[in-house]
């Protein structure tokens, strides 16, 4: 059965090529949310009510298994999704999870108590909801002590990256970071909090400098994905690849994710 991708908007992408690229043979289906993104500006209700519909429809394409690929979704809705709505045979994942391990070196379901980590400073790059949330801070609390993080809400951001205007985007990042750093001078990490901020890494970590290792989110979820399926391989196997959909214009949404890529891409009208 195919694998869903979920995402607001364009961001999502990059996991799914992540994805693609790790496991060439799992078929995928992508559903992009654009005729209502971006979710990072939106109240809790109203991000819950979305993704939920999105899953759903990535249901009618066969997907048991959905990925949350955007963080606002995963910090905001996923847990009551799974606590109050989601059926006993489907399963939603997040983005947040596999990222904090990364930082955290933990491997997947070490359970046991939070212990100190080497990194102590670390610098979270997020949309405005999802900073509100504090999922990244809760979650990390789970699994590490001693941590001191500092959350940048980057406002503008992906309405620029889905506008495709590079150089308002790496204005932003640069203004985003020197906002940071005038709170945290030093960190040692920094996580790209939004599944549209890896087209950008390299402004960030320009504007960061060498020395800050910075995460994104592609190919740690990409290798979690994959560990999940060896475990639950009746989430994976042969099935219809159901390419692309949007809840927006297709044409205009195609020609969006060609530039944001960098590669043709084609969407179906959901």
């Amino acid at each position: 059965m195919p694998v869903g991708i979920f995402d607001s908007g364009l961001g999502g992408l990059t996991v799914h090529q992540a994805i693609q690229t790790r496991l060439p043979d799992q078929p995928l289906v992508y559903y992009g949310d654009n005729a209502y993104a971006p979710y990072g500006v939106r109240d809790a209700d109203d991000i819950f009510r979305l993704t939920c519909n999105a899953t759903e429809r990535l249901w009618d394409e066969g997907c048991d298994l959905v990925i949350l690929a955007c963080n606002t979704a995963s910090a905001v809705a996923l847990k009551r999704m799974q606590e109050t709505w989601l059926p006993a045979d489907k399963r939603v994942l997040g983005v947040f999870v596999p990222m904090i391990e990364a930082v955290t070196e933990r491997n997947w379901g070490d359970n046991s108590p939070p212990r100190e980590v080497d990194v102590k400073q670390v610098a979270l790059f997020a949309t405005p909801a999802t900073v509100a949330s504090r999922a990244f801070q809760r979650e990390l609390a789970f699994r590490a002590i001693g941590v001191d993080i500092e959350a940048q809400p980057c406002a503008g951001l992906v309405d620029a990256l889905e506008d495709n205007d590079m150089e308002l985007a790496e204005a932003l990042v640069e203004s985003h970071v020197a906002a940071l750093k005038r709170r945290m001078p030093n960190p040692q990490a920094a996580v790209l909090g939004c599944t549209h901020y890896p087209i950008l890494r390299d402004a960030f970590q320009a504007a960061l400098g060498d020395t800050v290792q910075v995460y994104a989110q592609g190919t740690i979820v990409a290798k979690s994905l994959a560990d999940y399926l060896a475990r639950h391989p009746h989430m994976a196997g042969d099935g219809r690849d159901g390419g692309f959909l949007t809840s927006g214009d297709a044409a205009k949404v195609s020609l969006a994710a060609t530039r944001f890529l960098g590669k043709k891409i084609t969407f179906q009208a959901a």
